[in-house]
């Protein structure tokens, strides 16, 4: 139940991050190392899931990984399009 509350509340950001790159178009300040570390920390969380047992909580996992690769996409996207290649 802890693990689940914990995915839920580093979840909660990824919204406001999306919807902040959506709006303005914009992707300056956001750091394409911490977007893929963040996504390969929740990869390896479900990995282990399924390595040690596959439960409800793998569902946080794949949505807050979903979320997170959706912000990486939007940083690709309008970062080519701004011509900035960090």
């Amino acid at each position: 139940m802890f693990e689940a509350l914990m995915l839920v509340c580093f979840g909660a950001s990824w919204p406001a991050s999306i919807y902040k790159s959506v709006t303005l178009k914009d992707v300056r300040g956001k750091s394409k190392l911490f977007l893929w570390l963040v996504l390969t920390g929740y990869c390896f969380g479900i990995v282990n899931k399924i390595l040690t047992g596959v439960d409800w909580v793998i569902i946080f996992y794949i949505a807050v990984g979903l979320l997170v690769l959706a912000d990486l996409t939007l940083y690709y996207y309008y970062s080519s399009r701004s011509g900035d290649r960090r």
